[in-house]
C-alpha cells in the first residue's frame, strides 16, 4: 500500500470510529448541516444514480476545484454519508443509507403537523372560494 493509500485507509477508518461514536443527536446534526449545501446535495444525487463513483467523477459536473470537492466529501463523510474505498490508485465514493435513513425516521415524527397545517390551510382557502361569489353580488 503506498502512504497515499494508507493515508486515505486511516482516513476512513477514523471517520468510520467518529460516526460510530456519535450520539443520535449529533449524527443528525451532522447529517442536516451536511445536507445544507447544494453541491453536496448534487454529489449524493449522483452517487444516488450509480453504485459508486470515482472522485475525479464527482468532481466534472462542478465548476470549483478538486480540492474543495475533497472538502465536500470530507464533510459527507463525517456525517456518514458517504464512505470511501481504495481499489489501485482510484478512490471509490459510495453513498451510506443509514444516516439519511435517521434523518427521515426524525422528520417523520414531525409530518403530522405539517399535514394538519397544510388540512387547515386548504379548508381555509376552501372557504374563501366558497364565500367570494356570495361578497361580489
Amino acid at each position: 500500500m503506498t502512504l497515499m493509500g494508507a493515508r486515505i485507509q486511516t482516513t476512513v477508518d477514523m471517520h468510520a470510529h467518529i460516526s460510530y461514536l456519535l450520539t443520535h443527536k449529533e449524527r443528525l446534526d451532522r447529517t442536516f448541516s451536511a445536507l445544507s449545501d447544494p453541491t453536496r446535495r448534487a454529489i449524493l444525487a449522483q452517487l444516488e444514480r450509480k453504485d459508486g463513483a470515482s472522485i475525479s467523477e464527482l468532481a466534472k459536473p462542478f465548476a470549483i476545484r478538486l480540492p474543495t470537492v475533497l472538502k465536500h466529501l470530507n464533510v459527507l463523510a463525517d456525517a456518514g454519508l458517504v464512505a470511501r474505498s481504495k481499489f489501485g490508485r482510484t478512490v471509490t465514493v459510495r453513498l451510506e443509507p443509514h444516516p439519511m435513513r435517521e434523518a427521515l425516521e426524525w422528520l417523520r415524527r414531525y409530518e403530522r403537523f405539517r399535514s394538519g397545517s397544510f388540512d387547515r390551510l386548504t379548508t381555509y382557502d376552501e372557504r374563501k372560494e366558497a364565500d367570494a361569489p356570495r361578497k361580489r353580488r
